[in-house]
């Protein structure tokens, strides 16, 4: 009798744990070139498409370096692609990580392609409409100019809305779960989170100026409001769906009714919860930023509206894009924590799964 000696590799070795088949190591490498390529394109355009309209292109003095707004802006393509061959780097070790960085190559290539465009229709010729829309290399021109001011004004809104999000957060899970176990509390504060909740925040600006000492308390106050509907409403629908059974085997076990709450509603309510405040941090992102507008002698909203007004568009469009940056950010925390909290229900499904 032969004996055929079986492979001792598991079979889902080529595998992520998401299933897909894993990406090898030449064709990553052709991915990774496709990613930058993009971008190199939009540094060869702005290198070789000559300069036809009547644009002034500025230089400015850092020390002795002497560069102007194009060489900027090619600077800032070859940092981006220094980012995304560092991420390539890092992620060529894990299975997993090259299916994420696969997946957004085509996404980056076009943004290569589109800034490649752009830079030619906005500044090279000067086709698209002017001042309203600037080409990269001039809207980079907003951070040489007055990076600092920029800088200032997004502590400015960090720090405002830090506050109000924060106290949006913890006045929202707090009476949403108030609403969710008192059945008194959900009769009588409830129809008043569906009223004031559909009511959008700004409305509100005119009384929080009367009330609050300051602007900055007003427009916090704003923050809070707008944060607080989704969140409670949302914490509320978790622990009232919480079900009867759970609650049965505590109380058999002796459990009281804090335990109940933190230990059996709270926990199953936390999906819910931080859906809550995923969406209320959009919300409260356009808050902020209308308030500013409205009154504050800082921020982002503020620097727009100032900008407008001089019809400098482009800074317009630089403060647009470090808000663009600011709330990815702030998602990728609330994501971080949102794994971290509920990490264990990925080994509750792989062993499912298994």
């Amino acid at each position: 009798m032969s004996i055929i000696k079986q492979s001792t590799v598991p079979p889902l070795l080529n595998q992520g744990r998401n299933g897909k088949k894993r990406i090898t190591n030449k064709k990553y490498l052709l991915i990774t070139a496709f990613t930058v390529i993009g971008l190199a394109v939009a540094i060869i355009a702005n290198l070789s498409v000559r300069q036809i309209a009547d644009v002034k292109i500025t230089a400015y003095a850092y020390g002795s370096l002497i560069i102007d707004i194009n060489d900027a802006y090619r600077i800032v393509l070859a940092v981006l692609i220094l980012v995304y061959l560092g991420i390539s780097a890092y992620s060529f070790f894990d299975v997993d990580r090259r299916i994420k960085f696969a997946k957004r190559a085509p996404f980056r290539f076009a943004i290569g392609i589109a800034l490649a465009v752009w830079d030619i229709l906005g500044t090279k010729l000067l086709l698209l409409p002017q001042p309203f829309f600037p080409g990269p290399a001039r809207i980079i021109e907003a951070f040489m100019m007055e990076g600092d001011y920029i800088c200032q004004n997004t502590l400015y809104s960090l720090r405002l809305f830090t506050i109000g999000f924060v106290l949006g957060v913890i006045f929202g899970v707090g009476t949403g779960i108030l609403i969710g176990w008192f059945p008194k509390v959900y009769y009588w504060v409830y129809p008043v989170l569906k009223i004031t909740g559909v009511i959008p925040a700004v409305a509100w600006m005119p009384f929080a100026l009367t009330l609050f000492p300051t602007p900055f308390s007003a427009a916090a106050f704003l923050i809070v409001i707008c944060a607080w509907f989704s969140i409670a409403s949302l914490t509320a629908q978790g622990i009232q769906s919480t079900q009867k059974s759970q609650f049965e085997v505590a109380r058999t076990l002796g459990a009281k009714t804090p335990f109940l709450v933190f230990h059996v509603a709270i926990p199953h309510a936390i999906p819910q919860i931080f859906t809550g405040i995923s969406n209320a941090n959009g919300f409260a992102f356009t808050t902020l930023v209308m308030a500013e507008m409205m009154g504050q002698p800082g921020g982002l909203g503020y620097y727009i509206n100032t900008s407008k007004v001089w019809s400098a568009y482009y800074k317009v469009f630089a403060a647009i894009l470090v808000m663009a940056v600011l709330f990815s950010l702030i998602m990728e925390v609330i994501s971080l924590i949102q794994s971290h909290v509920l990490r264990w229900q990925k080994g509750l499904v792989k062993r499912i799964g298994e």
